[in-house]
Order: structure tokens, then sequence, then C-alpha cells
């Protein structure tokens, strides 16, 4: 592959900060309530979260221009869960929601949905390593 770009960002584990190089990120990091954590500060499932979201949202425009769909009212939100694995550590889980206006319901959002996954680059990295679930709403 012939990199077009690439972003670079440092972190010292989930209760410290995230940076990237060019500063743009400076976020303090820790865990979720959920996870045991006082929830100040981000963490990897939500960085990851909105980073697939943005993707996916931005594959699904480039899907839609070549099959000529207007998806100008889409928005995409991604759920990364975190939780045990089989081999005793951790593993990641990701539904993925579109909400898709009336004009592409039924098999053309679905369609779309499974074009526009085969086509990110994030759905293309997480592919046979965690389970993505497509879901329209």
């Amino acid at each position: 592959m012939d990199a077009l770009y690439t972003a670079v960002a440092t972190a010292n584990g989930r209760e410290g900060r995230a940076v990237s190089s060019d500063g743009q990120i400076d976020l303090p990091l820790g865990f979720p309530v959920a996870l045991g954590g006082n929830g100040r500060g981000t963490n990897p499932e939500q960085l990851f979260a909105a980073g697939y979201a943005a993707c996916f949202a931005s594959a699904m425009g480039s899907v839609a221009r070549q099959e000529k769909l207007d998806v100008s009212d889409v928005s995409v939100t991604a759920e990364v869960s975190i939780g045990k694995d089989t081999d005793g550590g951790f593993g990641l889980s990701v539904i993925m929601r579109a909400e898709l206006p009336e004009h592409l319901e039924g098999e053309v959002g679905r369609t779309l949905l499974e074009k526009t996954h085969a086509y990110c680059p994030y759905s293309k990295a997480t592919r046979g390593n965690i389970p993505v679930e497509l879901v329209i709403e």
C-alpha cells in the first residue's frame, strides 16, 4: 500500500493521555464507570467508535456516489463493546447503526450498507477479527 496519510498518536495507558503528533487530539484517558473507573476521560472504545463511524459514513458517501444515491441525510453510529473473550483476555464487537431516510429503505438501503461495509477501511481492518453487526434504523 502506498500511504496517502499517516496519523500518529501516543498514549500512556487507559488512565493517562492520548496526544496526536499535530496536537489536534490531546485528551485525558480514563476507565469508564462500567469498568470500575471514575469516567473522567475518554477511553479507547470511544475513540475507536468515533473513528469507525466517521470512516463508515465517509465510505458510504463514496459508495453512494457510485450508485447515484443521495446520502446527505444519513447518520452513522458505531457501538463498540469490550468484553472477555474465550482466550481469557478481552475482545471487541461492533454494532454499526445507519439512520437512513425513506428513499433508502428496504433492499436499496441494505445493499448500500453491505457495499459500504465491503469498502470501508475500518471494516476491512476488522473483518474476521471482530464481529460487526449492520443495523438500519
